[in-house]
C-alpha cells in the first residue's frame, strides 16, 4: 500500500547529449507525446545548424601562384609580339607611327628635355609621327640625327655665348616656333609623299627634298653656333665688313667649315639609310650651302629692318630650308637628269 503503482510512475525521458553541431530534438515517442503535448507530432525531418566561430581563411598556396605565372608571361609575350608587329608594319600606318613615336619619345625623354622646351617636345612629337608615317624608320633616324648634332652644337661654350649675349634663349632649349620653322619644308615633303602626289615616280623626289631641308637647317645651325663659339673673325656677307659675333647675316671661316661638315654628315646618314643615293647626297650638300648663303644675305639685308619686323628667326628658317629643299629637287630634275643623258 505504501508503494506507488507502477502505472502511476512518470515516464522516463531519454535526451541524447548534444554534439558540437546543434541538432533539433527528434520527434519523441507516442508514449511521451501523450504526456508532453508540447512536442510537435508531424516533424519527421532533422535539420542541422552549424555555428562557425572565427573562421580560418586559407592563404593561396604557392602552387596557385606558380600556376598563374606562366599565364602572365604568355600575356606579356603576346602583347610585346603585337607591338613589334605593329611597329614593323610596311608601309607605315598612322597607328604604327604613333605607337613607334610614343615608345621612342619615352625612351629618349631626357635627351629631348635637354634641347627642347615642353611645348617644343609636343611640336617635335607631331613632327616625329608625321616623319615615321611618311618615311618610316630611316626618315625618323635622319631627324633624330639632326636633333642630336644640332643640340650638341648649340651647347658648345654656352657660358661664353651667354656672357656675350649671343646664346639661344632658355639655355638652348628651343620652343615650338623653332621646331616648326626648322621642319616646315620637310613636313610638306612628308605630306606630298603620304598622299602620293605625283605617284610612285615622285616619291623619291619628295624624299630628296625632305633630306635636303634638314641638311640645310643643320648646316645653318652648326655654322652659326660654332661660329659664335670659335669664329675668330666674323664678316657681314653683303659687305664683307668685320662685325661682332652673332650679327645677323654674319659668317666666319670656322663656322662655315663646320656647317659644311654637318651637311655632309647628315647627307651620308640619308644615303646609308637608303633614302638617297650618292649623287643625290652631293646635291643635298650643294643645295644646303647655296640656301645658307641666301639666308645670310636675307638676314643681313632685311632682318630686323624697318618694314620687315615680321622677318624673325623662325620666318628666316622657313625661307632657308624651303630654298634648300626646292634647289635640291630642281637640281635632281634638271641638272642630274641632263647629266645622265
Amino acid at each position: 500500500m505504501g508503494m506507488s503503482s507502477p502505472s502511476m510512475q512518470p515516464p522516463l525521458l531519454h535526451i541524447k547529449s548534444l554534439p558540437i553541431r546543434c541538432q533539433h530534438f527528434q520527434q519523441p515517442s507516442s508514449f511521451s507525446s501523450s504526456f508532453f503535448p508540447i512536442f510537435p507530432k508531424s516533424t519527421t525531418t532533422t535539420t542541422t545548424k552549424t555555428l562557425i566561430l572565427n573562421p580560418i581563411r586559407r592563404k593561396p598556396s604557392n602552387s596557385n601562384k606558380l600556376a598563374t605565372m606562366p599565364q602572365a608571361a604568355n600575356h606579356v609575350q603576346a602583347a610585346v609580339s603585337e607591338v613589334l608587329k605593329l611597329i614593323q608594319t610596311s608601309p607605315p600606318t598612322w597607328k604604327s607611327a604613333l605607337l613607334s613615336n610614343v615608345l621612342i619619345f619615352v625612351a629618349g625623354y631626357r635627351i629631348l628635355v635637354s634641347g627642347l622646351s615642353l611645348s617644343g617636345i609636343a611640336a617635335a612629337f607631331l613632327l616625329g609621327t608625321l616623319t615615321w608615317r611618311a618615311f618610316a624608320l630611316p626618315g625618323f633616324l635622319l631627324v633624330a640625327t639632326y636633333f642630336v648634332i644640332g643640340t650638341g652644337a648649340t651647347k658648345v661654350k654656352m657660358a661664353q655665348k651667354e656672357a656675350q649675349g649671343v646664346a639661344e634663349k632658355r639655355k638652348g632649349r628651343r620652343g615650338p616656333g623653332s621646331v616648326i620653322g626648322s621642319s616646315t619644308a620637310g613636313c610638306v615633303c612628308a605630306f606630298l609623299s603620304i598622299f602620293g602626289v605625283g605617284g610612285e615616280a615622285y616619291y623619291r623626289l619628295w624624299q630628296l627634298g625632305f633630306v635636303a631641308s634638314f641638311c640645310t637647317k643643320l648646316s645653318d645651325t652648326v655654322s652659326s653656333e660654332i661660329g659664335k663659339a670659335y669664329g675668330k673673325t666674323t664678316y657681314l656677307v653683303t659687305t664683307l665688313k668685320v662685325v661682332p659675333r652673332g650679327t645677323e647675316g654674319a659668317v666666319s671661316l670656322e663656322g662655315t667649315f663646320a656647317g659644311l661638315l654637318a651637311s655632309i654628315s647628315l647627307a651620308s646618314v640619308g644615303c646609308l639609310m637608303g633614302q638617297i643615293n650618292a649623287s643625290e647626297a652631293i646635291i643635298c650638300v650643294i643645295a644646303s650651302q647655296i640656301a645658307n648663303l641666301g639666308e645670310s644675305i636675307i638676314g643681313a639685308a632685311l632682318q630686323e629692318k624697318e618694314g620687315f619686323r615680321w622677318l624673325n628667326n623662325d620666318a628666316v628658317n622657313v625661307i632657308n630650308i624651303s630654298m634648300g629643299s626646292i634647289i635640291a629637287v630642281l637640281m635632281q630634275q634638271f641638272v642630274l637628269q641632263n647629266w645622265r643623258m
